[in-house]
Formats: C-alpha cells, sequence, structure tokens
C-alpha cells in the first residue's frame, strides 16, 4: 500500500495556469494500460496561500473550504491495473501524520476495494496533480474528500462497464472487494479484468455522491499504519536516506550573524584537497566530497570575513517592545483594501466602562523552533535533456510544487525541467514550507557535476530555519454582575490573527492583528498563532470567571451558544473528573476553542514546588476532548491528538530562543528544551465522533488548549498568574 508503481515509466506536467484541455492531453500521455479516472474540481489554490495561512485565514464561523465558481483543474486521479491494483496520485505527502494510511482508506471505502489493494503515490511534481502543500489541516477535509469521490465515481463507472458486457442494469449489480457482481445470476468479474490491458480514460466532475460516514466499513476504522513495521525496525528510508550512484556529500558556509554580508574569502586550501568540490554561486559558498567529515574539514578550512548588518537590533529580552514599536502594514493595508484581520461590532468601549468586572492584561510569547525530528535535508541530481538542462531533487519539504516552482527561479529553467520527489519525511510542523535546502544541493551538484547530499545539521535548523513568530497581545474583558461577558478587545502584535476571534458570545468586541518588523525568519508552525491566541483569550476568560466568582467551566458554557464546543468542555471535564478535590500545591485548569473546522477542551492538572529552583512545576495529567467530525482512523486520531498536547507542552512550559546581536544563542538541544519523557504526564484522549459532520481540524486544533489550562492550573496552585509563554522556563518567579 506504501510503494509507487512504475516511477520510471509516468511522467506529467501539472501546471496551475493550464486550461483543462492541455491538461487533459498532458495527462492521457501518462499511464499506460488500464482504466484511469480523472476528477475535476475547483482549484485547490482557492485556498489561502502559506503567506495568508501564516497570517491565520478562516477564523471561528468561517468555512475552510474552497470558494465556489473558482478555475476547475484535476483534483485527484486514479489508475486501475489490470493486476487490480488502484494507483493513487496526490501531491499531498506523509510526513508522520499518517495520511498515507488514512487517504487509502478513503479511497479503498468508496472504491469498494481491499485496502491491500491501495497504492499511494505521494508527494512527486512529475507524477501527481499540483497541489498547494501538506499544511493547514486540509488532508483530510480537501484531499480526503476528493479521494472519495475519484473512488465513487471510478466504481460507478466499472459498475456500467460490467452492465454493458453483461446486457444487465446497473441497478442489479453490486460492487465489492474488487470485484462486480450480477445478484440474480451470480456472475461476477474482477476490477482488474474490466480494466484490462486497454487505455481508458473517464474524466468526471466533483459531483459525486459518496457513502455516509455511517455506512463506512474500511473508513472509520483502525487499521494499522502503512509501513510500520519498517518504521519500528528502522527500515524505512526519509530524505535523509537517498543515495544516488557517485553520490558526493555537501556542507555550506554560513554567516557569522543574521544579515551579515561576505566581505572576503579565501578557499584555496579547501580547492587543494583531494576530492573537493567549492561551489560559489554569488553570496552562496559551500564544498562537496566523498564522505561527510571530509566536507566539514574542508569547510572549515576556508577562511571567510563578514560585514554585521548595520543598526541596533532586538535581542530576546527587548523583542516585544520592538514589535510593538514597529508595526507594519498588513496584506490588506498594502493592497489598499484596509486591515482584513480587524473585526468589530458594537461599542466596546462603553461597555467596558459600564462592566460590573474588568479585567486588563497583557500576554507575550517568544520565538519557538520546529525542532522536526529529522533536519532539512535534499539531495540533487542534474542531467541533460534533449531541450536543456533537467534537475531532479529528493527532498523533505511540506509544498513540493512551491519548491520545484523555487528551483527553476533559482537556476532560470521552465518548471517542466526540474522534479520534487518528497520520500517520506521525518515531521515539518509548519518548518517545512520552503526549499533553501533543495537550492543549497542543487547549486553544488551543478559546480560538482554530480549528485550531491545535503543534510542540515541541528545547529543549522536552530540558526537558520524559520521561527514561530513571537507577540505581545493586549486583552481588555468586562463581565456583567451575572457573569455574562459583556465587552472585549483584543489586539496581537506580530504572532498572527489564526483563531483571532472568540467564540463567545459577546455583544461588544473588537479583535486586531497588527503585522509587525520581526528581526528574525518566522513563518509557519503547526497551529499558527491559534495558540498565542487561545493562550491570551482563555487566560483572560480564567481570570474574568474568577473576578466574577464563578466556576470557569461553568461561566464558559453560560457565555457559549455553538453546542460542539459546549460539548467537547463538558467531554474533558467528565472524564478529568472536574469537581474532584486536588492535593495541596496542586492546581487544575480548563481551556479549549475551536480552530481549523476542530473543537478541542483540555484539562490540566499540576504540582507544584516552591522550595526548588524558584518554583518549580510538574505537569501531572492532562486530559484531550477533540471533535473533528467524522473520524477516519481512530488510532491515527488519537496519536494526533496525544501527539499535538505533547508538543503543545514543550512551548507552553519552557521552548524559547534566545538571541542577541543577531545570533541564536541556544542552537543545540543541550540548550533548547524541548519535552522529555519525565515531562509527559498521564494523558487521556477523549474523541467525539460526528458522523453527521465532515472531517475536519486534526492536525494543528489539539495544540490549542493545553498552554492556558496549565496556566490556569499554575495559578490555582501558586497564585502565580502566568503571563508569558514559555510560562515556566526559569521557575515560578520568572513566569508571572
Amino acid at each position: 500500500m506504501s510503494g509507487p508503481r512504475g516511477e520510471g515509466e509516468l511522467r506529467v506536467v501539472m501546471l496551475p495556469g493550464e486550461e483543462e484541455s492541455t491538461t487533459r492531453r498532458h495527462f492521457l500521455k501518462v499511464v499506460g494500460g488500464g482504466l484511469v479516472v480523472v476528477l475535476v474540481a475547483p482549484r485547490a489554490l482557492a485556498w489561502p496561500d502559506a503567506a495568508t495561512e501564516q497570517a491565520g485565514a478562516g477564523g471561528p464561523g468561517g468555512d475552510p473550504r474552497p470558494a465556489a465558481g473558482t478555475p476547475r483543474e484535476i483534483a485527484a486521479w486514479l489508475q486501475i491495473g489490470p493486476d487490480g491494483v488502484a494507483t493513487v496520485y496526490t501531491g499531498k505527502v506523509e510526513f508522520g501524520q499518517g495520511i498515507r494510511t488514512s487517504l487509502a482508506q478513503e479511497l479503498a471505502e468508496e472504491l469498494r476495494v481491499p485496502l491491500e489493494a491501495v497504492c499511494m503515490v505521494m508527494g512527486d511534481t512529475d507524477l501527481t496533480p499540483y497541489d498547494m502543500g501538506t499544511f493547514g489541516s486540509r488532508s483530510t477535509p480537501q484531499m480526503g474528500t476528493r479521494l472519495r469521490k475519484v473512488g465513487a465515481a471510478a466504481r460507478r463507472l466499472l459498475v456500467r462497464m460490467a452492465a454493458e458486457r453483461w446486457s444487465a442494469e446497473p441497478g442489479s449489480l453490486t460492487a465489492a472487494a474488487g470485484r462486480i457482481t450480477d445478484r440474480a445470476s451470480g456472475r461476477s468479474v474482477t476490477y482488474g479484468e474490466l480494466a484490462g490491458g486497454e487505455e481508458l480514460t473517464e474524466i468526471v466532475e466533483d459531483d459525486v455522491e459518496l457513502t455516509p460516514p455511517a455506512r463506512w466499513s474500511v473508513a472509520g476504522r483502525s487499521v494499522p499504519r502503512a509501513g510500520g513495521a519498517d518504521l519500528v525496525t528502522g527500515a524505512h528510508h526519509y530524505t535523509s536516506d537517498v543515495t544516488r550512484p557517485g553520490m558526493l556529500y555537501g556542507k555550506v558556509l554560513r554567516p557569522a550573524s543574521i544579515g551579515a554580508t561576505l566581505s572576503g574569502l579565501d578557499a584555496n586550501a579547501a580547492e587543494a584537497m583531494d576530492g573537493v568540490v567549492v561551489a560559489r554561486d554569488g553570496a552562496f559558498v559551500g564544498v562537496a566530497a566523498t564522505d561527510t567529515r571530509v566536507a566539514e574539514h574542508a569547510l572549515a578550512s576556508i577562511r571567510a570575513t563578514w560585514k554585521s548588518a548595520a543598526g541596533p537590533r532586538p535581542s530576546s529580552k527587548t523583542i516585544y517592545d520592538f514589535l510593538r514599536r514597529t508595526r507594519a502594514p498588513s496584506r490588506g493595508e498594502r493592497e489598499g483594501r484596509g486591515n482584513r484581520d480587524a473585526f468589530s461590532r458594537g461599542d466596546p468601549g462603553s461597555a467596558l466602562e459600564k462592566a460590573a468586572h474588568r479585567v486588563e492584561r497583557t500576554f507575550t510569547v517568544a520565538y519557538i523552533a520546529h525542532t522536526p525530528l529529522e533536519p532539512r535535508a535534499a539531495v540533487a541530481e542534474w542531467s541533460k535533456g534533449v531541450d536543456g538542462p533537467r534537475l531532479t531533487v529528493w527532498t523533505g519539504t511540506q509544498r513540493p510544487f512551491a519548491v520545484r516552482e523555487e528551483l527553476a527561479r533559482a537556476f532560470e529553467m521552465p518548471v517542466p525541467h526540474v522534479r520534487v520527489l518528497v520520500p517520506d519525511t521525518g515531521s515539518g510542523y509548519g518548518g517545512k514550507h520552503t526549499g533553501e535546502c533543495a537550492v543549497e544541493a542543487a547549486r553544488l551538484a551543478k559546480t560538482a557535476g554530480r549528485p550531491v547530499k545535503l543534510v542540515w545539521t541541528r545547529e543549522e535548523e536552530f540558526r537558520w530555519a524559520y521561527f514561530r513568530p513571537a507577540g505581545v497581545i493586549d486583552v481588555r474583558a468586562g463581565a456583567d454582575a451575572e457573569g455574562t461577558i459583556t465587552a472585549w478587545t483584543f489586539d496581537n502584535y506580530n504572532s498572527g490573527p489564526a483563531a483571532i476571534r472568540p467564540m463567545y458570545d459577546i455583544a461588544h468586541q473588537r479583535v486586531e492583528f497588527h503585522p509587525s518588523e520581526s528581526p528574525l525568519r518566522q513563518g509557519s508552525y503547526r497551529g499558527l498563532a491559534a495558540t498565542a491566541n487561545h493562550f491570551a483569550r482563555e487566560m483572560a476568560v480564567d481570570e474574568l470567571a474568577r473576578e466574577v466568582g464563578k466556576d470557569p467551566l461553568a461561566f464558559r458554557l453560560q457565555n457559549l451558544s455553538d453546542p460542539r464546543l459546549k460539548a467537547v468542555f463538558r467531554a474533558a471535564a467528565e472524564r478529568f473528573g472536574w469537581e474532584r478535590e486536588v492535593p495541596r500545591d496542586h492546581g487544575v485548569g480548563i481551556a479549549g476553542g475551536f480552530e481549523k473546522g476542530g473543537y478541542v477542551a483540555t484539562c490540566a492538572e499540576v504540582a507544584a514546588d516552591r522550595d526548588r529552583e524558584g518554583g518549580r512545576v510538574r505537569l501531572v495529567r492532562a486530559v484531550n476532548a477533540f471533535d473533528c467530525g467524522a473520524i477516519v482512523n481512530p488510532d491515527l486520531l488519537r496519536n494526533q491528538v496525544e501527539g499535538g498536547l505533547i508538543q503543545g507542552i514543550g512551548g507552553a512550559l519552557f521552548e524559547a530562543i534566545d538571541f542577541r546581536d543577531g545570533v541564536i544563542t541556544n542552537a543545540h538541544l543541550a540548550d533548547y528544551r524541548v519535552p522529555r519523557f519525565s515531562d509527559i504526564p498521564e494523558i487521556e484522549i477523549v474523541l467525539i465522533d460526528r458522523k453527521d459532520q465532515p472531517s475536519y481540524g486534526a492536525g494543528e486544533t489539539p495544540l490549542m488548549g493545553i498552554a492556558p489550562a496549565v496556566g490556569a492550573a499554575i495559578f490555582e496552585a501558586t497564585g502565580v498568574r502566568p503571563s508569558s509563554l514559555p510560562m515556566a522556563r526559569g521557575g515560578l518567579s520568572g513566569s508571572s
């Protein structure tokens, strides 16, 4: 189920601007014998791009689906060969989230074939339809739905073909287990026999009737992850495992600090080494050698001088004042359409003045690193084509088609002459949208005239990848004497507007995102700014509840009307035992919200030790209740939700990037704390399977509740109310 078939034979170029007729002609050249079903649909480009995604498009109540009436594109295609194997081509990539398995389940469900008869070809720009990328919790709602439709369309076509063969009515035939059966006569034929060796192509529209989730038999079940045994034994190959004949190993010269420019270079010693190639292309300098150690030695022998960026620069100690001072125009303002990331209704200023209870607080959020299990890696290989040079790159990226365009621009070559393949990748968390490692490997390979592998070190990941944005958030809130939230203002500087609007029923509110000039490279991170905005909002709501004198759960339920959000709060509280007594020096907290179509509520219990190093806290227990609509694979979803919660612990308690004078000063895992086994509390996951709702939001939303739930628990245990992420990096005394 996991391997591509006929990889060397299938070639197609899918460009986002092609006309449908041209696309079809390209596609008909791709697959040989067998039945091919092509699904055309509203273009996936109607979804927000990466820049908009970082800005957090799609707030509460927004529809995360593509807009109607947008240009059509090939959304998915499926080949059924004479052997009955269904080969699915998708531009989505697998980097640990399990979609190689869950997408195959959805296709198998509608096509009515055994799961082992499905082969997934993923993330190959020569073989798969154009795809914006694997991000934004979209693989299941977007690609999963489309694969279900192409599977249903193929099944409908196969039934029609069998009916024509037997001169029977299609309604008298059934499809199951990869074959069509005539109920009346008992005749049956396999899909492979129907497909034969002919070239049969069917173009279908995006209006196919699907099997309701309540009737799923393959989807909706926990099946083992594709290639799971290889993952456990270490036999599974990632980008960093790719090898090519005659391959060299590369290293790249890095600046002394962020923004520094090269002013002098002496590479004579490196150039004199046997088997070493020195590449220089403008500001780029790198080496390639027969093994990594030789490449490291050659790089160390290069003498470079650097000119630092001019002017004073903020540090991690002064960043928050800097972000507040350096407001930049928003995307909408640059385009003359005003700040699209602002919303207001009523008169919050007047409502705040009249409120019986008020809270005013500023929250800060540090830059944090993605820290993927597999650092950036790429293997680049140049070849000669009849119409010019060709470039093939294997790299771990969430956006293979964007990286293909990045490579084409870098080397001023036609996009169709570049092929990007994405082996299964060792995590991304939003940090692998860009193709810098691929471009660097290609520069080295071009100079060397041989394939080159480049794998970033952990230190390079920390210093030269982009970070989750830092931010400052000002919140003012008011409630009446009965506990109804009457006023709300929320200003976010730099970290982003994802999930910025409250789900609470507030008559008078104003929320606004203010972009800033970031001194560090920043970009998408799992959950985007929704983590920061949920933290600030839920901490303020918790404080307001206590000002009113209400239980934090009861206060939330009083101010919510969304039934699904209320349901996850109740489910988390019930499993957690919200009203139970807790030991002395322990505290509990609850928080939750909505993002990307998913609903989450988290309960947390912490234990405080004020006698140790300024007051340490330990997370004892956490419960996540999660609703993402219909569940495709419960076990994979449970892993996603649990993994998101664990990742969120790092940003909640201790992850932060330290920097000064343009240098990251904690660029090693010895200095940058990620969650360890000893940090993991007792965790319980409650999944709410809503088969009447589409599947949305499983990849990112589970992170949102843990930080504010822990923050509220810290306050209850200690009386210290945290207002910064991370909350307990240096003890409680440094977190308020």
